[in-house]
């Protein structure tokens, strides 16, 4: 139980994916933390969403490879770990499994680490003097010199429309399609919430509009997950062969009931010339998105807000930008790519957490990031990259957030090789003070027009024309881009072509190593 007296290097709030991912790497460490989750088991977010049950979380079973680490390319679900054999596929082999799989799979990850959750802590407050103290419902108090957050999106963002406090919300809105039977619905919103639901009431409705005032965005289009899935979008088929449902951009300037009982919305279209309808709905329902709860913490330590008061503010560290040693783990680190990349995401935040825990292992530790040497020739360093582009899964499931550094060395003959930086944090922190350093990524290219007929360019001197996920060099000095390297796309994610990938690296790495140094031995 809650001791006020001894002081925890470490307090992490929320035993969700994030606290339990820190724990981990906490624990492997022999780190002193602990863990306070309010529920009774891990991973209590999940036991209510998402409402209607089914993950939108890739959980492919059968890759063809027998490599782990390229495997989890494709596995959107499971934790970080030493055991390549611990892997969330045991728990369901549906490629969009069921939340209960994960209420599983996150229950037996604490128990077989024996990771320090302390259950049945729900935080009710936080403040911070020399030290942060964390208060539960039950006058229970812990004491830690650092607090990471793992708490998630709890709260529902509400948009600021007159009348939305009469509208169901996603959060409780009943999840029965027959309630709704016969009955005409507007779902706010056109996110995955909001389709989700528009899509288990089309068999009972007798009308459904999914309304936003932005035009639908599809995941396959700008690869953002958290964009319209097509495991959601069954609705617009609904919509384009005039089945009675619609989807529309408008904004609506207010909600009021009618004396029958219904809600009369006036809405203001967003591409029709200003045109304004006033729309009779038997139900509303509110699927505007979550937002970070704040409420915890007092004037001594609250954070600094972001976006409408979603997202807490952070650094290239995942640091609180105005309380120091308050840390965000999990889904809050999507604020430093927000609808970029997959930091929202347990595929992509799991990589977040590892290199928070080598950060904080650098400044309160002395541990310094951990780096291979290499011998500093072309041929040794397109090897080392190549081996890396080849086999990464957080390169590849943080694209362009996430990067390899390979410092190269002023004197001597061999370079250091380090693995998974934030790009931002590369920029920012002492790394970018080096004379030369490559950074090392995998980016999509920039789609134009329909995704699904785009003209190719097979050709490696125009490999930067790509659009598909492909690995991008640039060698920086300081803080400077002096030269950029990019690799051409390839079907299977894989860059070993000689002609295509091997000989452009090569003569790249070389040229830049002559601009270094002076001196580079010829490439093969």
């Amino acid at each position: 139980m809650g001791n006020g007296e001894q002081i925890h290097d470490y307090l992490i709030i929320g035993a969700g994916p994030g606290g339990l991912q820190l724990a981990y790497y906490m624990e492997k460490e022999r780190r002193d933390y602990m863990v306070l989750e309010a529920g009774s088991k891990p991973g209590s977010f999940f036991e209510k969403f998402p409402r209607h049950g089914t993950l939108i979380s890739s959980n492919k079973v059968h890759t063809g490879y027998d490599d782990p680490e390229i495997n989890l390319r494709f596995d959107w679900n499971s934790l970080l770990s030493d055991d390549p054999d611990f892997r969330f596929n045991s728990y369901s082999r549906e490629y969009f499994p069921p939340k209960a799989a994960m209420l599983d799979y996150l229950s037996d990850y604490a128990e077989r680490y024996r990771l320090r959750v302390e259950y049945a802590a729900r935080v009710a407050s936080v403040a911070k003097a020399d030290v942060f103290t964390v208060s539960d419902g039950n006058g229970r108090t812990w004491r830690g010199r650092r607090l990471i957050v793992a708490t998630g999106v709890s709260k529902p963002f509400v948009p600021r429309i007159p009348g939305v406090e009469l509208t169901e919300s996603y959060f409780d809105v009943s999840v029965d399609a027959e309630d709704f039977a016969g009955q005409r619905v507007l779902v706010i919103g056109k996110g995955n919430s909001g389709f989700e639901t528009a899509e288990r009431l089309i068999p009972t409705t007798a009308l459904i509009h999914v309304l936003s005032p932005n035009p639908l965005h599809m995941a396959w289009r700008t690869h953002f997950p958290g964009h319209l899935r097509a495991v959601n979008n069954n609705f617009l088929d609904t919509y384009q062969l005039k089945t009675q449902n619609a989807v529309l951009d408008g904004t609506i300037r207010k909600i009021t009931r009618t004396k029958e009982g219904k809600f009369l919305v006036s809405i203001r279209y967003s591409h029709a010339e200003e045109e304004h309808e006033d729309l009779v709905y038997d139900r509303v329902i509110t699927c505007t998105g979550f937002r970070f709860d704040d409420s915890i913490f007092d004037e001594s330590c609250r954070p600094a807000m972001w976006n409408s008061n979603r997202l807490p503010e952070q650094t290239s560290e995942f640091e609180s930008t105005n309380v120091p040693d308050l840390y965000f783990v999990g889904t809050l680190t999507q604020m430093r790519d927000y609808k970029k990349a997959t930091s929202a995401f347990i595929h992509g935040f799991r990589y977040n957490v590892r290199a928070l825990h080598r950060l904080l292992a650098g400044k309160y530790h002395g541990v310094p990031w951990p780096f291979e040497e290499v011998e500093q020739t072309p041929e040794r360093l397109v090897e080392a990259m190549l081996v890396r582009i080849n086999r990464t899964s957080a390169l590849w499931q943080l694209f362009g957030f996430m990067a390899d550094v390979i410092v190269l060395a002023d004197e001597g003959d061999r370079a250091r090789y380090l693995h998974e930086l934030p790009v931002d944090y590369v920029q920012e922190s002492s790394l970018s003070r080096n004379r030369n350093y490559f950074v090392v990524t995998l980016e999509f290219g920039k789609i134009v027009g329909d995704p699904f007929n785009i003209l190719r360019h097979p050709d490696p001197q125009k490999a930067d024309r790509s659009t598909f996920l492909h690995p991008v060099v640039r060698h920086y000095q300081g803080r400077k881009k002096i030269a950029e390297l990019h690799l051409l796309e390839n079907l299977f994610g894989e860059w070993w072509d000689p002609e295509s990938h091997v000989k452009p690296l090569t003569d790249f790495i070389a040229a830049r190593l002559r601009n270094a140094t002076g001196v580079v031995s010829s490439p093969c």
